[in-house]
């Protein structure tokens, strides 16, 4: 295949949620409306993370090509009028979500990890929907439900809460910060 052309190449190799993103969301702010870039990325979780960041901020995701280990995702940057980046305006933090879930509250907890970053080390009874996985996973969820949403670092979260929310769940509560700094119960592939 002939290599696509890209405006800007960006080496997110070697680097875990949420610093691809990072790395692209810096780099957009120097390309032109209209550009596109090719962020080269080896964590397996970029490509649904570059997608929902892409397009909750109105930047086209245009594919992810896989060549070896290596993950070549192509955006083309909005024109400034329509890059607003969204944030989820429910938050809880971890030491409250951790309350709720010692008070047995009737909540659903969702982490949407990759399957092995859940598998290692999880909150107890969490269900595991990774983000790339969401959209098809949403009837099988109650749009009644209370439902709090973890991730690493809280960035994937956010992308599946407004996902959740823009498709009719009533409930959505982002995690901040998320599994890198949650002190609470855990649960893993070896218990």
């Amino acid at each position: 295949m002939e290599d696509l052309k890209a405006n800007m190449i960006l080496d997110a190799k070697g680097l875990a949620c949420p610093m691809p993103i990072v790395k692209t969301k810096k780099a957009m702010n120097v390309l032109e409306a209209g550009q596109v870039i090719e962020v080269q990325a080896t964590d397996k979780g970029s490509k649904a993370d570059m997608k929902a960041w892409a397009e909750s901020l109105g930047h086209q995701y245009l594919g992810t090509i896989e060549e070896g280990e290596v993950l070549k995702h192509y955006l083309r940057k909005s024109s400034n009028e329509d890059a607003n980046e969204k944030k989820h305006p429910n938050i809880i933090s971890n030491e409250e979500l951790e309350k709720k879930i010692e008070g047995n509250k009737n909540i659903v907890v969702i982490d949407v990890r990759e399957t092995a970053e859940f598998a290692f080390n999880h909150i107890p009874n969490a269900i595991s929907i990774p983000l790339g996985e969401l959209e098809n996973k949403l009837n099988a969820l109650n749009k009644d439900d209370e439902i709090y949403v973890v991730c690493r670092t809280s960035n994937r979260s956010d992308l599946a809460a407004q996902k959740l929310t823009q498709n009719g769940f009533n409930n959505v509560i982002n995690v901040e910060p998320g599994m890198n700094q949650w002190i609470g119960k855990t649960s893993s592939i070896s218990d």
